[in-house]
């Protein structure tokens, strides 16, 4: 019911119907419609976490936070009803709990890139404003009912470079320096594991150097 009419008001007494139980049936196994949606809401995070798990991990954090970031997008998209559920229902200090699950693969990335000196805000930081700015523009496709990829892909590589440092405009020194490290860092065969770690420290020397002047 809840696929076919996306954000719309489901009756117990449909769904009762529909099941063929007495409403003191459905109580007694949720309680309440509340606790019947966050069941709901449970089971779409189990879908979610499902396409993710599909998904084979690059090895670098960065490019994994990139393509959930699309599989989040997809997800979306292709289940309006079980996402406006996850993520559209909002009520002050109200956050289902499966909400915790992605947050927290989320944050073992954003960990692993700020491990690697990758990330010029905390990883709290960078997965908060990468899980943010994706259910925004997820949403936002939804309300329009239309896809927008063009859209994605510019917020998403722009969240990117906002928690990696390689936002500023070309010539500024701080941001050239991060955008070498980003590139160094997810390009390890290129260099070599031993080199690129040397010239990764040798650059985290010199954004902080750079950050030193100017404060």
């Amino acid at each position: 019911m809840i696929a076919a009419s996306p954000g719309e008001e489901i009756s117990l007494r449909a769904i009762c119907d529909a099941v063929g139980v007495k409403m003191p049936t459905l109580y007694h196994f949720f309680g309440s419609k509340q606790g019947l949606l966050e069941a709901v809401i449970e089971r779409g995070f189990d879908l979610y976490l499902s396409v993710k798990s599909a998904h084979e991990s690059t090895g670098d954090p960065i490019q994994d936070m990139r393509d959930g970031w699309d599989a989040h997008v997809a997800f979306g998209l292709a289940n309006p009803g079980f996402y406006t559920l996850m993520y559209g229902k909002v009520r002050p200090g109200y956050s289902p709990a499966p909400q915790s699950r992605p947050s927290e693969i989320l944050l073992e990335l954003a960990r692993r890139a700020d491990a690697q000196g990758r990330l010029v805000v905390p990883p709290e930081q960078a997965a908060a404003h990468i899980l943010v700015t994706n259910i925004g523009v997820t949403l936002r496709q939804i309300v329009l009912a239309q896809t927008d990829r063009t859209l994605s892909d510019a917020v998403r590589d722009g969240a990117i470079a906002a928690i990696t440092g390689t936002a500023a405009a070309p010539g500024t020194g701080r941001a050239d320096i991060h955008r070498v490290l980003e590139h160094v860092a997810a390009h390890p065969d290129t260099l070599g594991l031993e080199e690129t770690a040397m010239l990764s420290a040798w650059l985290r020397r010199l954004a902080a150097a750079d950050d030193a002047v100017g404060q």
